[in-house]
This record gives structure tokens, sequence and C-alpha cells, in this order.
């Protein structure tokens, strides 16, 4: 059965072709959540909406490695830290664990990794691909030090 996906970027259904057209490999990079608070379950559809994308690609015998981002600094987590008191790092571990208990109650398959925006290993390699995005044209957008696609 053929996956149809909408392409946000050609604003079409298009046919799911891999990349790796001789292999079954798929690499997915999902956005996860920004940890101010618990999610809720609206925040969830698009978690089981990947979930559901990656169990069936695996059900076709394709070997899935899934990145899911955290975004642990932005003005809400900031200004989370700051009323409780808490540094940055302790206030959104909070919720970080709440995202992962709740993962696990709802049996959504976890990514393979789930970098932080705020992780030193990462900063990085996020750095040097809004490059590459840049380099083929794609729109990126500056705010306040956040980038966002649009």
């Amino acid at each position: 059965m053929t996956v149809r996906l909408f392409n946000t970027y050609s604003r079409q259904i298009e046919d799911f072709v891999p990349i790796d057209l001789h292999g079954k490999s798929v690499k997915m990079y999902t956005c996860g959540p920004t940890v101010y608070n618990h999610a809720h379950i609206g925040n969830f559809r698009a978690y089981v909406f990947e979930d559901i994308l990656q169990r069936h690609l695996e059900a076709q015998g394709y070997a899935v490695e899934r990145v899911m981002n955290l975004t642990d600094v932005d003005d809400k987590t900031i200004r989370g830290a700051r009323a409780s008191g808490r540094r940055l790092a302790d206030f959104t571990q909070i919720y970080k664990d709440g995202f992962f208990r709740d993962l696990e109650t709802l049996r959504i398959k976890p990514a393979t990794h789930f970098p932080a925006a705020t992780e030193p290993r990462y900063v990085q390699r996020m750095i040097a691909m809004i490059g590459e995005l840049e380099a083929k044209g794609l729109p990126i957008k500056q705010r306040i030090g956040v980038f966002t696609f649009g």
C-alpha cells in the first residue's frame, strides 16, 4: 500500500518515496513538545500519528530511525523557570519526565533520539542543518533567536 503524505513545502499530497531507494531504512524527524507544562491530549494527537506512521513503515519492512526534538528553551520555559524560582534545566526536567511517562502510558513508541535545544552536543548540528536548508533555498525566518520554518 502506497503511503501518501502532504508535503508542506510543495503544498501537495505526494507518494512517500524513501531517500534510500535500495535499502529499507527511513529517517524521520518529528517535532516534540515545548516542555513548559504537561502535554494535553491535543498535543498527543501529533505523537500518535507519528507512532502510527512509524509502525506502518516498520510493518512494511523499513528500519525507522526517528528523531523527536525537545524544545527546552523559549519564552514560555524561561518565564516558567523564573516564576517557579528554579533553574531552567530543573524546571524543564519536570515536564520532560512527565512527557516520557505519558508516552509510556499511551504506548507510543519512543523515538530513537530526543535532542534537546539546550544540549551543547546538538547545537552545532542544528546550526549546520539550518545552513543546509538555506543553501537549498528553503525559506528560513528568524525571530528573537528562535528559528522557524515557513
